[in-house]
């Protein structure tokens, strides 16, 4: 995924309005309009770096002539007391997008590292880690960009990219056949459905409809085994619910193609980072 610059900005003025208002009393105060200083990112921990560029455009929305010297590109491994970006600027600028570059750049780097983590888990099985919509609201760009620098892979960015029958979709219209049925009469041709099952016997009616994508929702290591064996092929199979870090690497080897993870962007912990001013 690449994030678009509109994207990027839009975030990142609507975090710096949040923030500054109108004035920052601190700075604005206290520093000279004309003082340039040069200050670093410092990782503290171990991880996946993702959201230079954006905590680089922070500064650069903050002041035109910023400049920024990236040492540890997103996606690059980084340990404790690795120093991963400097960026010159007013400084000004820079106290005022401290903490807005510093909290874009932890999350993503969250993110990252914690897809990262799963992706490591399933190696040497055909199971890719993937996101949801589970995003929080208004960074869904951002975090759907930060689980491919982990190494995972995006499900549909919103409500618009696919056909995805949930149970509650379901429940609301009565029957699955009767709902798969009804979309492919509404429908263009190039878009997709997925389905929601819950055990084999919603995965047997899935199958007999013909549909690309069935999820196979909080089914067991054993089920989802089962599903497997059982569809051959004729469908993608998409493995859901309670995965973690113990649990994720028996479900990728029942054999699906895809595990979908919301916790990597809904529950990350971010990714300790530090900005210090060169003296």
């Amino acid at each position: 995924m690449k994030l678009m610059q509109f994207q990027i900005d839009a975030i990142i003025k609507s975090a710096l309005a949040e923030d500054i208002n109108y004035i920052d009393v601190t700075t604005d105060y206290l520093v000279d309009d004309d003082k340039i200083s040069t200050a670093r990112y410092v990782a503290k921990d171990e991880g996946i770096v993702c959201g230079t560029e954006v905590a680089a455009r922070v500064f650069k929305l903050l002041d035109d002539e910023a400049s920024c010297e990236i040492l540890i590109q997103d996606g690059g491994k980084v340990k404790k007391g690795d120093i991963i970006a400097r960026f010159t600027a007013k400084t000004r600028a820079l106290l005022k997008g401290e903490r807005t570059a510093l909290n874009l750049i932890q999350h993503m780097s969250g993110v990252a590292t914690a897809t990262n983590r799963l992706v490591r888990l399933c190696e040497g099985t055909k199971a890719s880690i993937a996101d949801t919509r589970k995003t929080l609201p208004g960074l869904r760009a951002i975090e759907k960009y930060a689980v491919t620098v982990g190494g995972g892979k995006n499900h549909r960015y919103n409500l618009s990219d696919c056909a995805m029958l949930k149970d509650t979709h379901i429940d609301a219209y009565g029957s699955m056949t009767a709902a798969v049925n009804k979309l492919r009469e509404n429908m263009g041709h190039t878009v997709k459905i997925e389905v929601e099952v819950a055990d084999l016997d919603g995965l047997n009616e899935a199958l007999s409809l013909g549909v690309e994508i069935i999820m196979l929702d909080n089914m067991s290591v054993e089920d989802m085994k089962n599903a497997v064996e059982i569809t051959g092929g004729r469908a993608k199979l998409e493995a859901s619910g309670n995965v973690t870090a113990e649990t994720v690497k028996a479900i990728a080897q029942t054999g699906v193609d895809i595990i979908s993870v919301g916790a990597i962007t809904h529950s990350v912990k971010a990714f300790d980072i530090s900005m210090k001013i060169d003296r």
